[in-house]
């Protein structure tokens, strides 16, 4: 197969695999099933493409396939029902209909298809995990190796979640709908925190030798958009596309030329991408509009706008970050916006003012193996000319992470501690 064949086949699969699985699940119920109709769609590509050449419209040679490998197996259920149960002409009739739905279905209502398909795979009744690795196997096309090699677990460990999350689906008699009523706000919840968990992870990896992984960002972000665009009027749909949308525009800028991290206030904001911060105020300016409670996303995506609307780090209005982080504690209390808000308050009323807030959260369980917590005061206590405190406090924030970018910034800002502590 030739490289720019294969290269088409990826991409098409990445924009049409939800599309074909979705439409499918529609028709068979089972999400399992569908995918492995759509997998033998590839499957046929990889074998007829090489020699036939890639389509005029290549989606649409892929849906036709799986259209037919879909009434296929419907026939050949049929076949055994009859076998068994011995319905005749009834389950014939029955038949034709189901066919003929399944004709139509990958047709029309994608749209619809789709949205149902990311509430089925983000499912509360999965794991966290098993939702992030069936999201992205089902929504984002990509292979098991490439979610293990994303978030640096074995191929296996993925392999195994997601069978096990398709059993659980099938087992639970999960319905392939978007729910309605109180149900859907809990649900929703669910959606928006595994697509933000996948962009985080590109962010920032928590692991690993990079420091971002913007493919995983990238993911992340046209799940968001496909469910902003299906649900306009959710507020924190919105504001969760804003957030992501803005944070995505530093992606360049975090990096040096050696993939070595780069701190906010550090950055070249020329680097940033400014079509991304304008399609993040307006996606916040969206989810702002649509009135009622300010969500946590949108809260976050409001701290993001302050840092975009800067055009030097001097220039953050960290006062109103602070009070903004506030809202969010009472929105969401958590030790980690608190310490967030530490570092606000620090920028915005001094170092002996931050650190007041940090050493509060010192006892905090949660936070105990927690690397940003002794990164944040080191970071003070090397403002306040506390230089061997901080060098200890930089040295255990190396120690706790996982990330060896990120190790090798903390040792460095400890060394310069040490050597301004023996001038």
């Amino acid at each position: 197969m030739t490289t720019d064949t294969h290269r088409a086949i990826d991409a098409v699969w990445r924009i049409e695999s939800a599309k074909l699985i979705a439409g499918l699940t529609r028709i068979v119920r089972d999400v399992g099933l569908a995918e492995d109709l759509a997998q033998d769609a590839l499957v046929a590509a990889l074998e007829q493409w090489p020699q036939s050449g890639v389509p005029n419209n290549p989606g649409a040679w892929l849906m036709a396939t799986a259209k037919r490998r879909g009434i296929d197996a419907i026939r050949r259920g049929a076949m055994q029902d009859r076998k068994h149960e011995q319905v005749g002409y009834e389950l014939e009739s029955k038949q034709e209909t189901v066919v003929a739905e399944l004709d139509a279905a990958l047709d029309d209502n994608v749209g619809d298809d789709i949205l149902r398909l990311i509430f089925m795979s983000c499912h509360p009744v999965l794991s966290t995990e098993a939702r992030t690795a069936l999201t992205l196997r089902l929504l984002g096309g990509l292979t098991t190796e490439e979610i293990a090699r994303a978030f640096l677990v074995p191929e296996a460990t993925v392999a195994q979640r997601i069978v096990r999350a398709k059993r659980t689906l099938a087992d639970a008699g999960v319905p392939f709908e978007v729910p309605r009523g109180a149900d859907l706000k809990a649900r929703l919840a669910s959606v928006l925190e595994v697509i933000y968990l996948i962009f985080n992870e590109g962010y920032a990896a928590t692991a690993g030798d990079d420091w971002v992984r913007p493919a995983l960002c990238e993911d992340a972000l046209r799940l968001g958009r496909i469910v902003a665009e299906l649900m306009p009027n959710e507020s924190e749909v919105q504001g969760l596309v804003a957030l992501m949308e803005i944070q995505a525009s530093r992606l360049r800028a975090r990096v040096g030329p050696s993939g070595e991290p780069v701190l906010l206030l550090d950055q070249d904001r020329g680097r940033w991408d400014h079509v991304l911060v304008r399609r993040g105020l307006a996606a916040l300016a969206r989810a702002e509009s649509l009135g009622g409670a300010i969500g946590p996303y949108t809260l976050q995506a409001a701290i993001a706008a302050c840092h975009a609307r800067a055009r030097t780090g001097s220039e953050t209005d960290w006062a109103r970050i602070a009070a903004l982080y506030s809202a969010l504690a009472q929105l969401t209390p958590s030790p980690i916006i608190e310490l967030n808000r530490a570092v606000a308050i620090a920028m915005a009323f001094g170092p002996a003012a931050g650190l007041q807030v940090v050493d509060g959260l010192m006892a905090e369980p949660s936070l105990k193996n927690y690397h940003l917590l002794p990164s944040v005061r080191g970071d003070l206590l090397t403002k306040l000319g506390r230089y061997d405190e901080a060098r200890a406090e930089l040295e255990r924030a190396a120690s706790l992470t996982k990330n060896a970018r990120e190790r090798t910034l903390l040792l460095d800002r400890a060394a310069a501690c040490e050597r301004s502590a023996a001038r």
